[in-house]
C-alpha cells in the first residue's frame, strides 16, 4: 500500500442542523504517532469514530489503509486495532478467557499470556472483569485492542484512570509498537505531557476543525511562544524571554568571554503552546 495511512480531505459531519466537523484535512504516515488534542466538543471522538467506520460522514475524503470506512469489509477492520473511551462487555467473562477468544478471531495474535504479562495483568488472568480496577480494565482495553497485531492503532484517551507507574508503563510499550514494530498510531488525549512525550505531530481540533497541524517545535513557532534563559551576573539572576534563545546564549557567551554562568534555557511546554492557540482562536 502506498500512500498516507490515514488521509482526510474535507471531512464534514452534522447531526440535523449541527455541524460539529467543519472541513478536516489529516494525513498520517505509516509508523507516525499522531496525537489528536482539543477541548471537549471540538470533535476528537466524532473524527475518530469515522475513521474507524463507526459512523458514516456527512461530506468530504477519507481513505484509512487504502479503504474509504464507510466500504471497509472484515478483512479491512482486521487490520485496525481499537481503544474506545468505554467498553461494554459481559463482566463474568475471565479475563484471559475473554482475551484468548477475541484472539482466535485474528490470523497472527499475540500471545494472550505474554500479552498480560507486558500489560501487568498476570496476575489478573483467571479475575472475571467486574473486579477489576479502574486501571486494570483500561489496561484489558488495551491488550484487547492490540492482540490482532494491527497496523494501525485507534487510542481514545488510553490512559484514563492510570496511576503513574502503569501510565509509564503504558507509553514504554507504546513507544515499542511504534519503533520496533513500525505500527501507526493515532491517539486522543487531554494529557499534554503524553502527547508531548509519544507524539511525533500533534493536530489541535477546535470547533470542528484543525487550527494547526505539525511537531511540538511547529506548534511553537504558530504562536511565536517564547523561550527563557536564565543565568547569573554579578551575583544576581537574570531572566529573559525571547523568541530566538540560541542568538541571546551567543551574545551572553561574547559579552562573558566564554561559558556563561548557571545558564538555563526552557523552552515553551506543549501546554503552553496548546493553550496558546486556542486562547488565540477563541480571541479571534
Amino acid at each position: 500500500m502506498g500512500g498516507p495511512v490515514i488521509s482526510t480531505r474535507g471531512l464534514r459531519m452534522r447531526y440535523g442542523r449541527t455541524e460539529v466537523l467543519h472541513g478536516v484535512d489529516l494525513e498520517v504516515h505509516a509508523g507516525e504517532v499522531v496525537a489528536l488534542l482539543g477541548p471537549n466538543g471540538a470533535g476528537k471522538t466524532t473524527t475518530i469514530e469515522i475513521l474507524e467506520g463507526l459512523q458514516a460522514r456527512s461530506a468530504g475524503e477519507v481513505q484509512v489503509l487504502g479503504v474509504d470506512p464507510d466500504k471497509g469489509g472484515d478483512c479491512w477492520r482486521g487490520r485496525l486495532g481499537i481503544v474506545l473511551q468505554n467498553w461494554r462487555d459481559h463482566p463474568r467473562w475471565r479475563v484471559r478467557q475473554l482475551l484468548a477468544h477475541v484472539a482466535e478471531f485474528y490470523p497472527h495474535p499475540r500471545d494472550p499470556d505474554e500479552l498480560l504479562a507486558a500489560l501487568g495483568l498476570s496476575a489478573q488472568a483467571e479475575q472475571t472483569i467486574e473486579r477489576l480496577s479502574g486501571g486494570q480494565r483500561r489496561r484489558l482495553d488495551v491488550a484487547l485492542g492490540i492482540v490482532g497485531r494491527p497496523e494501525l492503532l485507534f487510542l481514545d484517551e488510553p490512559t484514563a484512570g492510570f496511576d503513574p507507574e502503569a501510565r509509564r508503563e503504558f507509553h514504554e510499550l507504546v513507544e515499542r509498537l511504534a519503533r520496533v514494530e513500525g505500527m501507526t498510531i493515532l491517539l486522543t488525549t487531554h494529557d499534554l505531557a503524553e502527547a508531548e512525550r509519544l507524539a511525533d505531530r500533534i493536530a489541535v481540533l477546535v470547533d470542528g476543525a484543525v487550527l494547526v497541524f505539525g511537531t511540538h517545535a511547529e506548534l511553537t513557532a504558530r504562536v511565536r511562544a517564547d523561550s527563557q534563559v536564565r543565568w547569573s551576573e554579578q551575583g544576581v539572576t537574570r531572566t529573559a524571554h525571547t523568541p530566538d534563545p540560541s542568538a541571546l546564549v551567543w551574545e551572553l557567551h561574547q559579552r562573558f568571554g566564554g561559558p556563561v554562568p548557571d545558564l538555563e534555557i526552557r523552552r515553551p511546554s506543549l501546554e503552553e503552546s496548546y493553550l496558546g492557540l486556542v486562547t488565540e482562536r477563541n480571541a479571534a
